[in-house]
């Protein structure tokens, strides 16, 4: 039996693939839309019967990430898997599945008074997605990562077996914690069906202070004021080309007092708003986007990096050490190489590094996406492990994993 005839007798909806749906260019092949964690296992069993490779989709928002898969016979979209599977609002936890989208979530979960603690760049952005490609925004600086908020995780196995961890157990995967390692895991490990995370309450006040500065110096001096104060931001960024902004979040009379201490500690140049200040959680422009990890201590350094290139480049950074740097069209991939080259250079004294998320296609065949990965041979023995094929989002990531 022919692949789409196979997976047509488990899918209802299955067909061809089309050219516009091409990961990176690479055209799939086929496009199947389980609507049901049992549906998504019978794809995964036929496409490891027939030898396919497979890559997940969501809402297509960070598809354009990683390096183009090796080969695309599968695209398992997962808009269908839609449903807040459950809302134990006495517990603080929510089940979701992986094509919900994050507004949806957000919206069923306020009206319980909920919130899930963790917002991304990009709208549109699924659970699934957003897991997979371990995406956050500020509030990473108090609430973590999609790793750290995930308590449970249902994937399906590359051979079509479901396996479940952490929160609502029905069946461990011995040894492994599924919600760290699928998190940042760009579809090379399983399909994401669903997952469990650990709510915070909505905050009844929040205000945002800003605080202009000059030059780097300046900058790090702010940051470690409020990073050592008692005043305790949910977020906290700086934002080329000279703002640290600070979220703080509670009851008023808390939030009042706690953004007065901050005014105080920040000196004559700040203010306090009700409204998240220009660029407050986006990725800054530019046709090629880098990913950096880069300490607090290192955010001198990074900015006068950032400082020195070219006119255009764009910075943001969170107080978790994480942040973003635009460089805008017209960079080619010797320039691009050049200031890969240098932000690697200074965030690797500070045990950091910077990681290509997109760029312009003539630019990313030229460049080194990843830069120097030290656990990139634990990484392979994980994929050989968990997809001894290599059939599952072949060549998406580091190392061609």
């Amino acid at each position: 039996m022919q692949p789409l005839d196979a997976l047509a007798k488990v899918c209802d909806d299955v067909r061809t693939g089309e050219p516009e749906e091409g990961v990176l260019g690479v055209q799939p092949a086929m496009v199947a839309a389980p609507a049901s964690v049992a549906e998504a296992a019978e794809v995964m069993r036929v496409a490891a019967e027939k030898g396919l490779s497979v890559v997940p989709r969501g809402a297509e928002t960070r598809l354009d990430w990683g390096t183009p898969p090796e080969r695309c016979d599968l695209l398992v979209d997962t808009h269908r898997l839609d449903k807040l599977v459950e809302h134990a609002s006495g517990d603080l936890v929510a089940k979701a599945e992986a094509g919900l989208p994050l507004e949806t979530l957000a919206e069923r979960l306020a009206e319980k008074g909920q919130r899930l603690s963790l917002d991304v760049p990009l709208p549109g952005s699924t659970v699934g997605g957003t897991i997979a490609a371990g995406a956050a925004g500020p509030l990473r600086t108090l609430y973590g990562t999609p790793r750290n908020l995930v308590i449970g995780l249902t994937v399906v196995r590359a051979d079509g077996k479901v396996a479940r961890s952490g929160g609502k157990v029905v069946k461990n995967v011995a040894g492994y914690d599924l919600g760290r390692l699928f998190s940042g895991s760009y579809g090379t490990l399983g399909l994401i069906v669903d997952a469990t995370f650990r709510l915070h309450p909505v905050p009844t006040a929040t205000a945002w202070v800003t605080c202009r500065v000059d030059g780097p110096q300046e900058a790090h001096d702010a940051v470690q004021a409020v990073l050592h104060s008692p005043v305790a931001p949910s977020a906290l960024e700086y934002i080329s080309p000279g703002t640290i902004a600070a979220l703080l979040e509670g009851v008023p009379e808390g939030v009042t007092a706690r953004a007065g201490q901050l005014v105080g500690l920040l000196g004559g140049k700040t203010d306090v708003t009700e409204n998240a200040p220009d660029g407050w959680g986006a990725y800054p422009d530019g046709t090629t986007l880098i990913d950096v990890t880069a300490p607090p201590p290192s955010l001198s350094d990074l900015i006068g990096v950032v400082n020195g290139m070219r006119n255009g480049v764009a910075m943001t950074w969170s107080g978790s050490g994480h942040g973003h740097i635009g460089l805008p069209s017209g960079m080619g991939s010797e320039e691009v190489a050049g200031a890969l080259s240098a932000l690697r250079d200074v965030l690797g004294r500070h045990k950091g590094g910077a990681v290509v998320r997109y760029a312009p296609q003539d630019v990313r065949s030229e460049i080194d996406l990843w830069g120097p990965v030290p656990a990139l041979a634990l990484m392979r023995r994980v994929k050989d492990q968990f997809d001894p094929d290599h059939r599952l989002s072949p060549g998406r990531f580091v190392g061609g994993i």
